[in-house]
């Protein structure tokens, strides 16, 4: 008979302390923040990372442009041209850092037989050159056409890729690099192409 008293106890004041318990409230706003933290954390770093890749992406575009903008306004280049176009142009990701930039910059010629868009020399800063006579393809609207849709002779066009490596110091929603790229096409301002003497090309471009 003890026994089943014991028992009995033992069971009611199990119940109480379930009741107890269900009626206590401390450390909930703990355990609520355990939870919320991590989300809470990963759209702080999301927020942040994901702004400086799209400024970066906007200051790569920037870059393209003023490559080939810069070059298809003069007639000749030389090496130390080039090098001062490629400061000038990487300068515009400061405040970000310039090592992870590469430019390629470009002189394409458009074939009149084939349409065929290939280069004709080719400039690299902290990425090798496109190698003479490689093909690129290139937005159709940029090839100039006659009235029987015939290729007209005599197109060359500047060509400008830049890629920039954005990686960030949390990486906490980025866990790797994000490669962000941008082309751009100019076309030659003083004449009809730009010469780079380091470069032989294989089509003599016309002095007008």
């Amino acid at each position: 008979m003890t026994c089943l008293v014991k028992s009995k106890r033992n069971v009611l004041r199990s119940f109480c302390w379930i009741a107890r318990l269900s009626r206590d409230r401390r450390g909930v706003a703990a355990v609520e923040f355990a939870f919320i933290a991590p989300i809470m954390l990963a759209l702080f770093f999301g927020t942040v990372e994901l702004t400086s890749a799209i400024e970066i992406k906007r200051k790569v575009t920037s870059i393209a442009r003023t490559v080939s903008d810069l070059t298809s306004q003069a007639g000749v280049v030389t090496d130390a041209d080039l090098a001062n176009f490629f400061a000038a142009s990487s300068g515009i990701v400061m405040p970000y850092d310039t090592t992870p930039i590469s430019i390629t910059v470009s002189l394409l010629y458009v074939d009149p037989s084939s349409g065929q868009v290939r280069v004709e020399w080719s400039k690299g800063y902290n990425t090798a050159a496109i190698p003479t006579g490689t093909p690129v393809p290139i937005p159709g609207g940029l090839i100039s056409r006659g009235s029987n849709n015939q290729v007209l002779a005599n197109q060359y066009l500047i060509y400008s890729h830049v890629s920039y490596l954005y990686t960030n110091a949390t990486l906490v929603v980025l866990r790797s690099g994000v490669n962000l790229t941008d082309d751009s096409y100019t076309r030659p301002r003083q004449k009809s192409c730009v010469f780079y003497p380091s470069i032989p090309q294989t089509n003599i471009c016309p002095t007008a």
